[in-house]
């Protein structure tokens, strides 16, 4: 039955569910060999057999990443960045000299690097064959690449394989990035779609990156057309329009609507 959340904090943003459904523990996400060195100790989480997976989607800009992290702080939970995932991959390629722009030499060499991600909400890094490369992928020849090595078919199906195994082998987790709810985990009992409008987005993007305010408006434009295929809303997502909204507000409705859905205390788990 369809129903209104409000937010915390009396804004009027409109927030709706459709239905919730509880992950088994073990499910039929698939598993796959990933690279050594991940976080996999979450602990437990509940002692009811039943896994909390919180899918947050939303295009770029929007607060996915803050949102996420704070909200996996707060249950105790694992947290996985999937577009660091991504742009691991392309700051590989770049390094190589790999035209990003084309298909074929993107996906040849897509599986060669080992990626790992850091699944501890406090502590976030990315290694590309041991090295770190938290900060690299940030740049912005990473971001203007990454959607054309994100669209390449080979590319979806490795990292998406491995972004699933991950997802299975921890008992809670905040997954955020795209195609969260609707491919990577799309039974994941609770769904968010974080957005904001343009100039908002725009403007956090530059403030945290100290880029030009009109070339990051052009370059966020210009991603969002090219993720619009991996950018479609999951039909049970809670949609929350972060414009008007402080981080603190966005991860207090996220964690409200974890918790009112698992019906149970989720205790912190060890960070590394």
């Amino acid at each position: 039955m369809p129903r209104r959340l409000a937010a915390p904090t009396g804004t009027d943003s409109s927030l709706r569910v459709l239905r919730v459904l509880w992950v088994p523990a073990a499910g039929s996400i698939a598993r796959v060999k990933t690279s050594a060195g991940l976080d996999t100790d979450a602990g437990e989480v509940s002692d009811t057999g039943a896994r909390l997976v919180v899918a947050v989607d939303g295009p770029s800009g929007a607060g996915k990443s803050s949102a996420s992290r704070g909200v996996a702080a707060a249950l105790g939970l694992r947290y996985l960045d999937t577009g660091a995932m991504y742009r691991a991959l392309t700051w590989w390629l770049l390094q190589r000299g790999v035209d990003t722009s084309d298909p074929g030499a993107v996906a040849g060499l897509a599986a060669e690097p080992v990626i790992e991600v850091s699944t501890d909400p406090k502590a976030p890094w990315t290694r590309v064959d041991g090295a770190d490369v938290s900060e690299a992928i940030r740049s912005r020849e990473v971001t203007g690449a990454v959607s054309a090595v994100a669209a390449v078919p080979l590319v979806r199906a490795r990292l998406i394989a491995m972004q699933r195994d991950i997802i299975a082998r921890n008992p809670g987790i905040v997954a955020e990035g795209r195609d969260i709810g609707t491919v990577v985990a799309p039974d994941a009992p609770v769904k968010v779609f974080l957005t904001a409008d343009g100039a908002a987005r725009a403007s956090r993007r530059a403030t945290e990156a100290s880029w030009p305010a009109a070339s990051t408006r052009a370059e966020q434009d210009r991603r969002d057309r090219l993720d619009a295929a991996q950018s479609e809303k999951a039909a049970d997502a809670v949609v929350i329009d972060s414009t008007g909204l402080e981080l603190d507000q966005v991860v207090a409705t996220i964690v409200r609507l974890a918790r009112e859905h698992a019906g149970i205390s989720f205790p912190r788990q060890k960070s590394r």
